[in-house]
């Protein structure tokens, strides 16, 4: 696996380790031998290959560490044994090993002027630790991250502070990013990656230059992604790979190396292939160059009648368009599409010609090709509303008959007859896709599921809205009694 991280461009890894399985619950806590030589082992065969790598206590940090407020002197006692003993056992290692104290540390049952004390404690604490450890651990690059690696303003206002007091040139913040919430997992209405989501990206890489880089202090950004898995749907694909393509933008802006964090989601371990290969080629090709993207990369056409012209709206980032393809054909300017600044206009004969025999779902695949980057992929599909049928089920789950009509499913809103939010997500009428609602396009059908059912008023109905990627809406009422559930097309 780390031949092919290699080979396919990565420069470090971030190895996640968790001790507390293979270690001693009471004094000395000591860590299994055999385990501790697997973790020497795989740390090895990375730096083998010229990887950077990065180790770290990981899951402990809320099985036990979150306890420190509690139950302090015990939290400290096994904290300083578990690094007492990696610094010894990796003493020795290339400087291209790089140690981060704790993974998102949470600290319970504090206010947080005592979470700030603590945190400290823990990072003076694993700095002392391992400077005094001998051999190479003298002058390694220490990673120390903000409370949850959370990149606010405050929690790395309070790391910078702790790292000025170490005065250490040879320290490195760490942060963690996956995004603006409600985009990140889908709910609240946060289907697309639109202004408020660039922005918000924007200012936190901006305050992460500000807060380190600008005063010389390295940022590794242990983790990104998306709280959803790229492969589950929840996020729409293009909207997605929009997203990737700006936050490795701002990382290369602002001085910021970036690790991806994957738990098999990205790169299928056995077969040694990427699950999102599109996704791993914008990305790799970010570490040098933006790619253009665009509004959208769906092309609905209605499956009858006449297909009418479409315009989407480019975003170059910086590239000049160089032309609209099909394959290795280009397209025909004028009588294919128009361009007028950032409106590519397909003509009405294009996409007819496209749409060939306009069965349900992808007629074909177009590329905006820009002079850098990355393509922009469009699908042209063909479509019809979506159509829903009665159901009953119970609060295990509620399966809709559904015909998708080759559309494709953004978002639900619930509300009852009030105007009031339906649903476990009471905050929002638009509940969290895949953990209220799922989409099942192989089976037909839309399932309903357990987190939101056991949330409905019993015996109240409640009206929920599908959008539709192509813009279209879906109506159906669901009413609980007891654990019984019927759902009517309304």
């Amino acid at each position: 696996m780390f031949d092919h991280l290699k080979k396919e461009g990565f420069r470090s890894v971030r190895i996640p380790v968790t001790w507390y399985t293979h270690q001693s619950d009471t004094a000395p806590y000591t860590v299994d031998a055999t385990y501790l030589n697997r973790v020497k082992q795989v740390v090895d065969l990375a730096l083998a290959d010229g990887l950077y790598v990065e180790i770290n206590v990981h899951h402990d940090s809320w099985k036990w560490i979150a306890n420190i407020a509690t139950d302090h002197d015990k939290v400290m006692a096994r904290f300083n044994s578990t690094w007492q003993q990696i610094a010894a056992t990796f003493k020795d290692e290339p400087r291209t090993l790089l140690m981060e104290s704790v993974n998102e540390p949470v600290i319970n049952n504090a206010t947080d002027a005592q979470r700030t004390q603590y945190m400290n404690e823990l990072n003076t604490s694993f700095h002392s630790i391992v400077r005094s450890s001998g051999g190479r651990n003298a002058d390694r690059l220490l990673v120390l991250p903000t409370q949850g690696c959370t990149p606010s303003q405050p929690l790395m206002d309070d790391l910078n502070a702790e790292i000025a007091s170490l005065h250490d040139p040879n320290l490195v913040a760490t942060v963690h990013y996956y995004g603006y919430y409600p985009f990140s997992v889908n709910i609240a209405g946060g289907t697309s990656y639109d202004a408020q989501n660039q922005k918000y990206l924007a200012d936190t890489f901006a305050l992460m230059r500000s807060e380190f880089v600008s005063k010389g202090i390295p940022v590794y950004l242990g983790e990104y992604g998306l709280l959803s898995e790229p492969n589950s749907g929840t996020v729409e694909h293009g909207e997605m790979l929009k997203y990737y393509e700006d936050l490795n933008y701002h990382a290369r802006l602002n001085g910021v190396t970036s690790a991806l964090w994957d738990d098999a989601n990205y790169l299928d371990r056995t077969a040694l292939k990427w699950r999102e290969p599109d996704l791993m080629a914008l990305i790799k090709t970010s570490w040098t160059t933006r790619s253009g993207t665009a509004s959208t990369d769906n092309l609905f056409l209605p499956k009858s009648g006449p297909i009418p012209a479409q315009t989407i709206t480019l975003n170059r980032n910086g590239q000049r368009f160089a032309g609209l393809w099909q394959g290795d054909l280009p397209l025909a300017p004028s009588r294919d599409y128009t361009l007028n600044g950032d409106q590519l206009t397909l003509t009405s004969a294009a996409l007819t010609r496209l749409a060939g025999d306009r069965a349900y779902g992808e007629n074909a695949t177009l590329q905006v090709r820009y002079a850098q980057g990355r393509p922009w992929q469009l699908h042209v599909i063909s479509f019809d509303k979506p159509a829903v049928s009665a159901a009953t089920g119970t609060t295990t789950a509620l399966t809709i008959p559904t015909r998708f009509n080759g559309d494709q499913l953004a978002t639900m809103e619930a509300r009852y007859a009030d105007g009031s939010n339906a649903g476990s997500a009471s905050w929002t009428p638009f509940q969290a896709f895949n953990t209220a609602f799922a989409p099942d396009y192989a089976g037909n059908a839309l399932v309903l599921k357990p987190d939101f059912l056991d949330a409905l008023k019993d015996g109240t109905p409640a009206t929920l809205t599908f959008h539709i990627w192509s813009g279209a809406t879906v109506t159906y009422r669901v009413t609980k009694s007891g654990t019984t559930v019927t759902g009517t097309a309304a």
